[in-house]
């Protein structure tokens, strides 16, 4: 007659050691308020974590940012990288909606985490990733806190939209070159306006951007974050803002994907506000107008059949004729060169 003996499974630890256990927090903002909150939780679970004698601390991680996005949580990032290396056997969390609030990144890491043998627990929703319907439960929990965030987003669009259209500026600036923010208001820097008049007065008298750009770092006047390079790029957008001449041009960005957090150039995809007045001017808005058509003048236009096709070249401010000698058939521009000893163009 057959005999057969159940045998139980054994619990094995192959370290023979602690349960290694790090706990995670997130806040969505720096507000006094919110960090008040993130100290109570760091504070229960370092208590929670090294009163239990079969636990050893892990860490306690913390972050202050969005759900959506790993980007943007380095504690969260280097947490998880201390478990895919073995460091970490479990982690704690007070809910899914703090782990993260993206469906695809959500699965994707407890996925990874599980074959590291590594277990999370959401104590709100008394669940952790190793039940057996756990995947399922926490899918339709982080779709959940994902559409509550497309939720917020839209508010805070439409909470945006409408400032925008009562004439409101949004002035959060930490390095606005010839300005200083104060009580929400742009304020004029006496000292850096007079380098962007010099700046804007040199590009009227035909200086390129490379020029402007060395007759700064050679006066030794530093950038908005006190560096000692001035890129050319930056001087550019500088010729081109229009907060220069006391205007503001609203919702110049957008985000394309609320997960994702990506911003965009608005170029009329989305609506467009332009305040003027909306504060004291560094150069009057003649000048900025002539810097803009003297921009546009420093471009070529080339004609051919088909119409006509707009090349940008390199403003050349050692040649002033080539700058403005053109064809009068084609519109291209004349090339100095030397021939014979002789310069011809």
């Amino acid at each position: 007659m057959k005999k057969i003996r159940k045998i139980d499974v054994i619990q094995q630890n192959p370290r023979n050691k602690k349960l290694r256990v790090a706990a995670y927090c997130r806040v969505s903002t720096k507000y006094e308020s919110q960090k008040t909150s993130i100290e109570l939780q760091k504070e229960y679970y370092t208590k929670l974590i090294e009163n239990n004698p079969d636990w050893e601390n892990a860490g306690v991680f913390v972050d202050y940012g969005s759900r959506c996005r790993t980007k943007g949580r380095p504690s969260f990032c280097e947490m998880i990288h201390k478990a895919m290396k073995g460091e970490i056997d479990y982690i704690i969390t007070k809910s899914i909606s703090r782990f993260s609030g993206n469906t695809v990144d959500m699965l994707k890491i407890i996925r990874n985490l599980e074959e590291k043998k590594v277990t999370v627990c959401f104590e709100k929703e008394n669940l952790t990733s190793t039940d057996e319907k756990a995947e399922m439960m926490i899918t339709l929990y982080t779709a959940l806190a994902q559409d509550e965030v497309r939720n917020m987003s839209e508010n805070i669009k439409w909470g945006f939209t409408q400032r925008f259209m009562n004439g409101e500026t949004l002035n959060n600036y930490k390095n606005f070159y010839g300005f200083y923010v104060e009580n929400g208001e742009l304020k004029i820097n006496e000292e850096q306006a007079a380098v962007v008049r010099n700046i804007f007065n040199w590009y009227l008298e035909g200086e390129s951007l490379w020029q402007i750009k060395l007759q700064l770092e050679k006066d030794g006047i530093r950038t908005a974050s006190g560096g000692k390079v001035w890129y050319d790029t930056v001087i550019l957008g500088m010729l081109c803002n229009e907060k220069y001449a006391g205007d503001s041009m609203l919702q110049k960005t957008y985000t394309e994907d609320f997960l994702t957090g990506k911003r965009a150039k608005n170029v009329g995809q989305r609506e467009r506000y332009y305040i003027s007045n909306s504060h004291e001017g560094i150069v009057s808005k003649e000048i900025f107008e002539k810097v803009q058509r003297e921009m546009e003048s420093r471009k070529r236009v080339v004609w051919n059949e088909e119409g006509s096709t707009t090349v940008r070249k390199k403003y050349n401010a050692q040649n002033v004729l080539g700058n403005v000698l053109v064809c009068g058939e084609c519109g291209a521009s004349f090339r100095r060169r030397t021939q014979r000893e002789k310069v011809v163009y």
